[in-house]
């Protein structure tokens, strides 16, 4: 049995600079946002797994025997005549560098009375547990008898990352809870961060999660979960920066809907279009992505106030660009009108078409030009946070290390 309590947490991610040009093979640049999901996993009675995840709706357990039955099921035969027969064959296909089949995914939403199509985020949460749990007790012997409860900062559905910060956590609680990594908080601590090679091992599961959620995810979202700070991510590879620094911003979400693969399809029109008008902005994104990454990849060995202007005058930039390619949006450009007028300068970040958008905040801006430009923002009825980028990843924590919003939210039980 589980015999203790542990607290881990994942941040968000935003893009910084490449959204869009990186679908047409530019650099983009990912960063850790300080907006972080956080998952408390404690003993439960025996013999019972249980997982609730109250921003969703989420309140679910299921017998251990029954996941038992179900993870031999996955080697071909169905669940219930597993059990009746006493048949123990583990599945050949289970690891984390394979994606989950379409067999795996029916039989875990019978299982668990998930209607077929179903791709609401309750029920993505809930099947991405379930093949975890499956397949790392699986391939690292069962998951013991553990109550996990998953509160997050971070809205759902924004294009931040929340998806990601998720499968993170679980993976992490998972691999430890079953013993595949070691569980590094040591006593006197108040966090603690796994090694290289446990990390690599958490975000390839990471990964997995996210394709069951999303089928063909790039990958980016869980990395910068994982290993936190900033990444640049060309052609499918993905590259950590070395030391970043932590850079305060405003994240804005404007609550406009859109859709990633209209916007998408609307940029690669413009191009096949006008190729000769396009392209030189595409490549004039690419520049601006790697001038970002040089400056950020400075700033921590001598920290001067001199590199914020030119970070400020490449999100203005690139902002114009993302409108000359049709990715803007009216409420993005309130956003900057009202964060100019406090003197900030602010780039949608993402898909664009509304969603969210981020205002860089130097070390000396004052709190009282922060709180207004907040006030001024939430009155165009947008939602705001002030936060950090170039977070740590994945983490575990004692908790004289969390903050009170988070202790009552992981105390209801």
């Amino acid at each position: 049995m589980w015999e203790r309590s542990l607290v881990l947490s994942a941040p968000g991610k935003v893009i910084l600079h490449g959204e869009h040009a990186v679908v047409h093979g530019k650099v983009a640049l990912a960063v850790a946002l300080d907006l972080r999901t956080f998952l408390r996993l404690r003993p439960c009675g025996e013999g019972r797994v249980c997982v609730r995840l109250p921003g969703v709706g989420v309140v679910r357990s299921w017998d251990t025997p029954h996941l038992q039955a179900l993870r031999r099921g996955f080697a071909g035969e169905r669940w219930e005549e597993e059990t009746a027969a006493g048949l123990s064959v583990l599945p050949a296909d289970f690891d984390e560098s394979k994606s989950p089949s379409v067999e795996q995914l029916d039989t875990l939403k019978e299982f668990a009375g998930i209607a077929a199509g179903a791709s609401a985020p309750e029920s993505l949460a809930t099947l991405a547990f379930l093949y975890m749990c499956l397949a790392i007790s699986a391939k690292y012997g069962d998951v013991p008898s553990v109550d996990i409860l998953v509160w997050s900062e971070l809205p759902t559905g924004a294009g931040l990352g929340s998806s990601a910060a998720y499968a993170v956590c679980l993976a992490a609680a998972l691999l430890t809870a079953c013993g595949a990594i070691s569980c590094p908080l040591k006593e006197g601590e108040s966090t603690a961060r796994w090694t290289e090679e446990e990390l690599t091992l958490i975000n390839s599961w990471a990964f997995q999660g996210e394709r069951v959620i999303h089928g063909n995810p790039s990958g980016v979202d869980n990395a910068v979960g994982t290993w936190g700070g900033a990444l640049r991510y060309q052609s499918g590879k993905i590259t950590p920066l070395k030391r970043v620094p932590m850079l305060r911003i405003l994240l804005t979400n404007t609550k406009v809907p859109r859709s990633t693969k209209v916007l998408v399809a609307g940029v690669k029109e413009k191009i096949l279009k006008f190729p000769a008008i396009m392209n030189p902005v595409l490549d004039s994104i690419d520049a601006i992505s790697q001038e970002c990454q040089s400056v950020l990849e400075a700033m921590p060995a001598n920290p001067s106030p001199e590199y914020y202007p030119v970070l400020e005058e490449l999100f203005d930039i690139n902002q114009h660009h993302l409108n000359v390619i049709g990715v803007g949006h009216p409420s993005l450009d309130r956003l900057c009108r009202v964060t100019a007028s406090h003197g900030l300068h602010s780039k949608l970040t993402g898909a664009g078409g509304g969603g969210c958008g981020i205002t860089l905040l130097r070390p000396d801006t004052s709190p009282l030009a922060v709180e207004a430009a907040k006030r001024d923002l939430c009155a165009c009825g947008f939602e705001c946070w002030e936060t950090t980028i170039g977070a740590p990843g994945v983490t575990l924590h004692h908790s004289s290390s969390l903050n009170a919003a988070v202790l009552h939210a992981l105390s209801e039980s």
